[in-house]
C-alpha cells in the first residue's frame, strides 16, 4: 500500500511540491523557504488577528 500524496504549492516561492511524510519541510519546498517564512513571522510581516493578551496581564502584575 502506498502513502497518499497531495500536490501543493510552496507558500514562499510558489514552486510545485508534494505533501508526503518524506518531505520534512512541508508545506515548504526546501529548508531555505522554511527559514524565509520564519524570518517573515519574526519581522511581524505575518500576524494572527486578535487582541494582544500578554500586555494587559503583564501590566497588572507590575502595578501591585
Amino acid at each position: 500500500m502506498s502513502a497518499k500524496t497531495n500536490k501543493i504549492t510552496c507558500p514562499t516561492c510558489d514552486k510545485p511540491n508534494t505533501w508526503t511524510p518524506d518531505n520534512k519541510t512541508r508545506p515548504f519546498c526546501s529548508e531555505r523557504c522554511k527559514l524565509i517564512d520564519l524570518g517573515e513571522w519574526a519581522d511581524e510581516k505575518h500576524a494572527i488577528p486578535g487582541d494582544p493578551a500578554h500586555l494587559k496581564d503583564h501590566d497588572e502584575e507590575n502595578d501591585v
